[in-house]
């Protein structure tokens, strides 16, 4: 996730789900969406209705059953496909971060919920805090959106993640002063996770702590399948 946070803890997640979700219930009494969090849809989520994903809710949905339904980044590869053009940024990195960033569940309720308890945490099926959207969305088309969209908005998310690492691009040293086996696209994918400061640092030559390395791996695992699912688009 972006801003420099460390990736949270599955097990975590796990842990207090149960808990965030009855949470859930209280925020969302009758199943339905408190008054004044949908939000107008932003730019391009005509072309996610086209896709049929993204464009009208979260993630995830939590049925009358109260059990909360796993997604697939897939559904939103148009949307990385869109937005990764628009930002130079290779889709198949947007894609590949959405699955790394998959550990925990992204439905709106769950998300809100667990906000209240942590105020600190993420928005979003990109894992993004609040500084780094209202930094990133200076002076681009999403500027007037605000960053509690994120959990109803993955069209929105994935726009802010793609413009999060353009900005982060503009950070690396060139590749001629970079003293790393690591590609570009791997950089980034470690700046999104631990911040440009560290992505820099690695840039140089410096040793990836043990997060940054598993989060490296994870990405490798998901890459092909990140691009299959781009592929298909």
């Amino acid at each position: 996730m972006p801003g420099g946070q460390k990736q949270r803890s599955r097990w975590g997640w796990f842990l207090v789900l149960a808990a965030v979700v009855v949470i859930g219930w209280i925020v969302r009494p009758g199943g339905g969406h408190d008054s004044g969090t949908a939000a107008a849809a932003p730019s391009g989520s005509a072309a996610s209705a086209a896709h049929g994903s993204g464009s009208a809710s979260a993630s995830a949905s939590v049925p009358a059953t109260g059990v909360i339904e796993p997604y697939d980044p897939a559904d939103y590869a148009a949307d990385a496909v869109k937005y990764g053009k628009q930002a130079g940024i290779d889709p198949q990195l947007l894609m590949a971060i959405l699955y790394n960033e998959s550990y925990k569940p992204h439905d709106a309720v769950t998300e809100r919920a667990w906000q209240k308890l942590k105020p600190t945490a993420s928005f979003g099926i990109a894992n993004m805090h609040e500084a780094a959207f209202d930094e990133t969305k200076q002076g681009r088309d999403f500027a007037g959106r605000s960053w509690t969209e994120l959990p109803d908005r993955p069209d929105l998310a994935i726009e802010a993640e793609a413009w999060f690492l353009h900005d982060l691009k503009a950070q690396l040293p060139p590749a001629a002063d970079r003293s790393t086996s690591l590609t570009q696209d791997e950089l980034l994918a470690l700046g999104y996770n631990t911040g440009g400061s560290n992505m820099r640092a690695f840039a140089r030559g410096v040793k990836l702590g043990s997060m940054a390395q598993t989060y490296l791996d994870t990405l490798r695992q998901n890459w092909a399948k990140a691009g299959k699912a781009v592929g298909a688009v």
